[in-house]
C-alpha cells in the first residue's frame, strides 16, 4: 500500500489538513471529518433534557444491577480531565459507587498522580491500581519503536483496555463507565496515524519479529473479547456519561480545580509521560503528524475554540524545544536504551499498519455487521 503525494490543503472550517491522508474537500474546502460531524454525530447527540432523561435511565440500571454488592461499575480513571470529570459526575451528581480503577503503565507523570489522588481522596471513593509488569511493557514498547511505525503507543493503551475488562469479567462488574466523549473527541484520528489498538493479529507479528521477552503476564485482549464475547455473553455494557450531558472542558477544568486542586495538563494525553513525548514530539518531528489538529478540530465543531484560535496555537510546537533533550534521555534511560539508540529509531525508514500483518478488513467487517444490525452507527474511517 502505497500514499500518493498532493498538494498541502487545510480545512475552511476546522483545522485539519493533508497531513491525514486520506482527507476529502468539497467545493468550498470544507473536509469529510466536519460533515462527518454534521451528519453522524451532531444529529445523533443530545445534551438537553432528552439526553439528560436517556442518562437517568441508565443510571437506575446500573444501580440496579449493582444492588447488594460493593460497587456498581466500574470507573477506569487516567488522571485527565475527561475521566477525572466523570467520576464527579458518576458519584455527586448520580450517586454511583463505582470502583475506580487504574491501570500503571510505568509512565504515570507526577500531576496525573496528584490529579487522581486528589479525587480519590475528596470523593472518599476505593481505587484499585494495576501494575503492568514493567520488563514486558518495556520490551513491548521497543518493539514497536523497532517496527518503525508512527502508532508506538499501541503497548500502553492496550494494557489498559484489556485489563480493565479483565476486572470486570472477574468481578462480574456489568457496567464500565468510559470518559469518552464527543465533546472534545469528535472528529476521528486518521488511521495511518493511530491504528486498531486491539488487532491481536498486528501486535504479535510485531512482538514476534522485534520482541526479545516472552509475555508473560501482560493482558492481552482482542477486539473479538470485549466486543462480542464480553457484550453478548457476559452481558458487560460500556457507558459514556458525558455524551449525555453539557461538557466543555473549560469549565470542567475550572470545576476540577476550585473542588478538588486538581491541576490541568498542557495538553490532551499528557497525563503520561510516554504519550506526552510520543504525541507531543515523536509523531510531529519523525511522521508530521500533530495530534492537536484533530483535538482542536473536535473542540471547534464543538464551539469550544475558534479557528484562528487554534491556528495561533499550532504556529508553537507541542512540545518545550528547551526540555526536549531531557525528555529524550528519560524516555531512553526508562526503556534501558542509550539516546543514540532512540535516535536510531527515530531516522529508521517509516513503516505502516500495511507494512506488518493486521485484521483491518475484517475490522471494518464488523463495524458494518454492527451497523447493518442497528447496534452502533458507523462514521467515516470507523475505528
Amino acid at each position: 500500500m502505497t500514499k500518493k503525494n498532493r498538494d498541502y490543503q487545510i480545512c475552511t472550517n476546522c483545522v485539519m489538513d493533508t497531513t491525514d491522508p486520506d482527507i476529502v474537500f468539497d467545493e468550498n474546502c470544507v473536509c469529510d471529518h466536519c460533515h462527518d460531524f454534521e451528519n453522524n454525530v451532531k444529529a445523533h447527540w443530545h445534551t438537553d433534557e432528552r439526553g439528560r432523561q436517556e442518562l437517568e435511565t441508565i443510571v437506575n440500571q446500573v444501580k440496579l444491577a449493582g444492588q447488594g454488592k460493593e460497587f456498581d461499575c466500574l470507573l477506569g480513571i487516567s488522571g485527565g480531565v475527561d475521566s477525572s470529570y466523570m467520576l464527579h459526575q458518576a458519584v455527586k451528581e448520580f450517586g454511583l459507587r463505582p470502583l475506580v480503577f487504574h491501570v500503571d503503565g510505568g509512565w504515570n507523570s507526577e500531576l496525573a498522580v496528584h490529579n487522581i489522588n486528589v479525587m480519590i481522596n475528596k470523593l472518599g471513593v476505593d481505587l484499585y491500581t494495576e501494575v503492568i509488569n514493567w520488563e514486558e511493557m518495556r520490551d513491548f514498547q521497543h518493539a514497536f519503536f523497532k517496527s518503525g511505525v508512527p502508532h508506538i503507543d499501541i503497548p500502553q493503551d492496550h494494557s489498559f483496555i484489556a485489563t480493565l475488562y479483565r476486572f470486570a469479567e472477574k468481578y462480574k462488574i456489568k457496567y464500565i463507565l468510559n470518559g469518552g466523549n464527543f465533546s472534545t473527541e469528535c472528529v476521528q484520528y486518521p488511521m495511518e496515524w493511530f491504528y486498531y489498538g486491539t488487532d491481536m493479529k498486528h501486535i504479535k507479528d510485531i512482538i514476534h519479529r522485534f520482541g526479545t521477552v516472552r509475555m508473560e503476564t501482560y493482558p492481552f485482549s482482542s477486539i473479538f473479547n470485549h466486543k462480542i464475547y464480553l457484550r453478548y455473553f457476559r452481558g458487560v455494557k460500556v457507558v459514556k456519561p458525558l455524551n449525555y450531558i453539557p461538557y466543555v472542558k473549560a469549565e470542567a477544568m475550572a470545576l476540577l480545580e476550585k473542588e478538588y486542586d486538581w491541576k490541568a495538563y498542557p495538553q490532551k494525553h499528557f497525563e503520561s509521560r510516554f504519550t506526552k513525548f510520543y504525541e507531543g514530539y515523536w509523531l510531529p518531528e519523525r511522521f508530521g503528524y500533530d495530534t492537536r489538529r484533530v483535538q482542536y478540530s473536535s473542540l471547534i465543531l464543538t464551539g469550544q475554540m475558534t479557528r484562528a484560535e487554534a491556528i495561533e496555537k499550532l504556529k508553537n510546537p507541542a512540545y518545550e524545544p528547551a526540555a526536549i533533550k531531557d525528555e529524550f534521555n528519560y524516555i531512553a534511560t526508562k526503556l534501558g536504551i542509550t539516546p543514540d539508540e532512540l535516535q536510531h529509531y527515530f531516522i529508521l525508514p517509516k513503516k505502516f499498519y500495511w507494512d506488518y500483518k493486521n485484521q483491518q478488513n475484517i475490522f471494518r467487517l464488523g463495524a458494518m455487521f454492527l451497523h447493518l444490525f442497528g447496534v452502533e452507527k458507523v462514521k467515516k474511517r470507523d475505528k
